[in-house]
């Protein structure tokens, strides 16, 4: 019997982006365990979490465990519980793991945002974030980047060979489609929406990029004076209100919206009910809220940078994100133009095809399927 561990302690509200990886991986693998093969989560049910794996069948097991990722018992008790499970493969989706755990390993790796925007975090975070992630380097027998400017990146930065880490993409959830426009309706209403507007939606942290969108939109409502509202939805993170700032030095109260976090459920009427979805982070490992956005037939203009263009193909309108006014120029050409809105939003969806997390699920599988061997 082969037993391939999947460690799942990430899947808890801490880990929002990981959590939502790790379950979705775990469903999508279920189905496709063959005879012979079981999956095993490692879990804790002591943690709080929103996301849901698996349910144990024939295939697939729960393994319990209290010991945290951010814990140094993890070093010895996860090892122990590897070898009573005779686990065959143990596939990390952290950097934060057992750095000897006695079998052969798969660990996943995200983005290198501590260490290109130091600004982000102190420097005994940032030194904290590079040390444990050579430890997982030196750890993992293999690797999987979750797109290809992410596997660039830690070629780059990292003494690792390119047959180490393969990319391997993420995907749309399966709610994110086009709404009817009872559910759009109902979200404005609940919301208290206007009936066209442009949408952000992440975290407000400086590689984001809000500041020169704000600029940006101070530009457009100049030069577009019948120019839809922007909302700015998502995670705020108090530490980071130059956003905010810039919303009153540039008198755009009536232009710009804060929405906060919203819940999932309301995801994707939100992004259908938007005319332009725009996205102008400096650094993306992936840019999983362009994806959706195209999945809910909306137009999206985004930064052309990291792994974005691999993500919005051609459907996307693309800018420097470096640049706010290059930014306002992109959004002025697209913005008033109906029929090129309408053609982006079409083509969006036709690109957010090109990715299924069955497709994620299959390659990790045969990752799981060489490192048994």
């Amino acid at each position: 019997m082969k037993r391939y561990v999947l460690d799942a302690r990430t899947a808890t509200d801490h880990f929002p982006g990981i959590g939502r990886y790790v379950s979705q991986l775990a469903h999508h693998l279920a189905p496709q365990l063959t005879a012979g093969e079981e999956l095993l989560l490692l879990h804790n049910p002591q943690a709080r979490s929103g996301w849901i794996l698996p349910a144990p069948q024939a295939r697939v097991k729960w393994v319990e465990t209290a010991v945290s990722p951010f814990s140094l018992a993890q070093q010895w008790h996860i090892p122990r519980l590897l070898r009573q499970l005779n686990a065959t493969v143990y596939h990390s989706a952290y950097h934060l793991m057992p750095y000897h755990p006695g079998v052969s390993t798969l660990v996943t790796l995200y983005d290198l945002i501590p260490e290109q925007f130091p600004q982000l975090v102190s420097p005994q975070a940032r030194l904290l974030a590079r040390l444990t992630t050579r430890l997982a380097l030196r750890a993992g027998d293999h690797f999987l980047a979750i797109s290809k400017a992410t596997r660039q990146d830690f070629l780059a930065c990292y003494p690792l060979k390119p047959g180490q880490i393969t990319a391997v993409p993420l995907a749309a959830d399966e709610q994110f489609k086009p709404q009817p426009e009872t559910a759009v309706t109902a979200l404005r209403h609940k919301f208290n929406l206007p009936e066209t507007y442009v949408l952000y939606l992440g975290i407000n942290k400086p590689h984001k990029n809000l500041v020169r969108l704000v600029e940006a939109w101070a530009t457009v409502v100049h030069q577009l004076p019948d120019a839809p509202p922007l909302l700015i939805a998502g995670r705020w993170d108090a530490r980071y209100e130059g956003v905010k700032t810039a919303v009153a030095q540039n008198n755009l109260h009536d232009h710009i919206r804060f929405l906060g976090p919203v819940d999932d459920a309301d995801l994707p009427a939100l992004y259908s009910g938007a005319r332009l979805f725009v996205f102008p982070s400096l650094m993306e490992g992936f840019g999983l809220p362009v994806l959706e956005a195209m999945a809910c037939g909306t137009a999206v203009a985004c930064a052309q940078t990291s792994s974005l263009p691999e993500v919005g193909g051609e459907a996307a309108a693309y800018f420097d994100p470096s640049d706010s006014q290059g930014i306002a120029k992109t959004l002025l050409v697209i913005l008033p133009d109906d029929a090129r809105l309408d053609e982006m939003a079409r083509q969006g969806v036709v690109q957010a095809a090109n990715f299924s997390w069955a497709q994620t699920a299959a390659a990790t599988l045969a990752h799981y399927r060489t490192l048994s061997n």
